[in-house]
């Protein structure tokens, strides 16, 4: 029995970008503060990932595993030293995120 891979996700091409980064941003730093506690960190870290996540969309990326990497690479940079979270917490976060915003269930890929 062999193990078939999961398809790519591909979202809908960007059509207003300020309203969709605006959603990653409240809807991550929602999702940091409940997670662990409110700290001025989160508020960093979710515009931090907002400001990658729209450049990469208005440059035309619309695979959501190529979105993951580029937050991953580009989050290292980010000094973490202040927050619980590291950049594969916050990555896997915005995954979740915009998983649950299209319907998608994530626990098995479908």
């Amino acid at each position: 029995m062999s193990a078939e891979p999961i398809s790519p996700i591909t979202l809908p091409p960007i059509t207003d970008p300020e309203l969709e980064g605006e959603w990653l941003r409240r809807s991550l730093q929602k999702w940091l503060d409940e997670e662990f506690l409110p700290e001025p960190a989160n508020i960093k870290i979710a515009e931090r990932a907002k400001q990658i996540y729209v450049r990469q969309r208005l440059e035309g990326e619309n695979d959501l595993g190529s979105l993951v990497i580029a937050i991953v690479t580009e989050m290292r940079a980010f000094n973490f030293k202040e927050s619980f979270y590291g950049e594969f917490a916050v990555a896997n976060a915005v995954s979740d995120l915009i998983l649950d915003s299209l319907g998608i269930d994530r626990c098995c890929g479908n």
